[in-house]
């Protein structure tokens, strides 16, 4: 099932939302960020333990922490609190969008170290809305800064046990431990708007006046129980080797006063690894894009109804359109993934690359096919 962000999703009563995760500097606010933390900036995959009970955690922890910072922002309307990923000797942090962009133009950004040395000379290298990501860099970053290591986010699977690391209500260091609770779970997620003359209570816990709405965002997520509260924003989620498998985003919440419900969300380390090396790289991010316009629906073909992204149309010259997919097709699965609605179908397409080949699962007039399809640049 999707989630969606402000009281997207009712159910017994209670409205359930999706925030994103920076928070404010003091330990009262509804949402906040984590540092993330590790110790080199390779790829790598590793055997996780079957259960938390398994798992040393003080040797995880310690491993960790090194490479998580806390981050603040600020500026004469707003502040705030998040965390961040260290992911090279040479200063880059990884964070969300969110994080670095919530107390608006002309802020300042400081990073502290987990021994509580501060670096005020923060300069944003790249941000990407679309995926909730940015890069930061400390000037004259310390000899000693240690890298977190990128995981594969592929490999995990629900039920392993992870921790999340970082920074929730300004209380640096905070570690929480869980299991993957669910894997591509579709997660949008917005800021609400307010008149101009009044202040915001954003999702992330920045206090801010009106400005133009953010891209929503649309992440096919890393669900987990771990504690996750405001402050969490860009911090890490590791697997039980310490190795970084998704970036903590978001949670789920019943009212604006928001906190740990055991719905937490993590972008997934592959595509942070990413977008990551695109902003640092290039100062900007490409997206995948396939041309179709999508509403929720259900496909039967022999016998078997499922949940499905129906197409509504498809724009001429499109990836869509090269590979034959018309108006009333429903896509089941991509890749053998399972596809749930139109949410879903974008999620798993906004975490792939340009020029990747998708296997997708079309049902048209009854009858089911395979249809490959090369995903093009999205022109932002």
């Amino acid at each position: 099932m999707a989630v969606g962000v402000v009281a997207a999703l009712v159910g017994g009563g209670a409205a359930v939302g999706v925030g994103a995760l920076a928070g404010p500097s003091s330990t009262s606010s509804t949402t906040a960020a984590l540092a993330p933390s590790s110790s080199s900036s390779s790829s790598g995959s590793s055997s996780a333990p079957a259960t938390t009970d398994a798992v040393d955690w003080q040797a995880v922890s310690s491993r960790v922490a090194p490479s998580v910072v806390a981050i603040q922002v600020a500026s004469q309307t707003a502040q705030g609190e998040g965390s961040g990923v260290v992911l090279d000797d040479q200063g880059h942090v990884l964070t969300n969008y969110h994080v670095v962009n919530g107390a608006g133009s002309g802020a300042q950004m400081r990073v502290v170290l987990p021994d509580g040395r501060v670096y005020d000379d923060v300069t944003v290298v790249g941000q990407d809305a679309a995926t909730d990501l940015a890069v930061i860099q400390i000037a004259n970053p310390p000899s000693d800064l240690r890298p977190a290591t990128l995981g594969d986010s592929s490999a995990v699977e629900v039920g392993q046990p992870v921790m999340a690391v970082g920074n929730p209500l300004g209380l640096s260091d905070t570690v929480t431990t869980g299991i993957v609770s669910a894997l591509d779970r579709p997660v949008t997620t917005t800021q609400e708007s307010t008149d101009q003359q009044s202040q915001q209570q954003l999702p992330f816990g920045f206090q801010q006046p009106q400005q133009a709405p953010p891209e929503q965002v649309v992440t096919n997520a890393i669900q987990t129980d771990a504690a996750i509260n405001p402050g969490n924003s860009g911090g890490a989620l590791v697997d039980a080797a310490g190795d970084v498998i998704g970036i903590n985003s978001s949670i789920a919440s019943t009212g604006q006063q928001a906190g740990s419900i055991g719905l937490g969300f993590a972008i997934p380390s592959n595509e942070a690894k990413r977008i990551a090396t695109e902003l640092i790289q290039d100062g900007a991010a490409d997206h995948a894009w396939l041309g179709v316009t999508l509403t929720d629906t259900t496909a039967t073909a022999d016998g078997t109804t499922r949940l499905a992204a129906g197409i509504q149309s498809v724009t001429e010259g499109t990836p869509a359109a090269d590979a034959g997919l018309r108006a009333g097709d429903a896509v089941t699965a991509v890749d053998g993934q399972p596809v749930e609605g139109a949410e879903s179908l974008t999620a798993q397409l906004r975490e792939r690359a340009p020029g990747t080949t998708v296997t997708l699962t079309v049902v048209r007039d009854g009858a089911q096919s395979s249809v490959q399809a090369t995903l093009g640049t999205r022109q932002d």
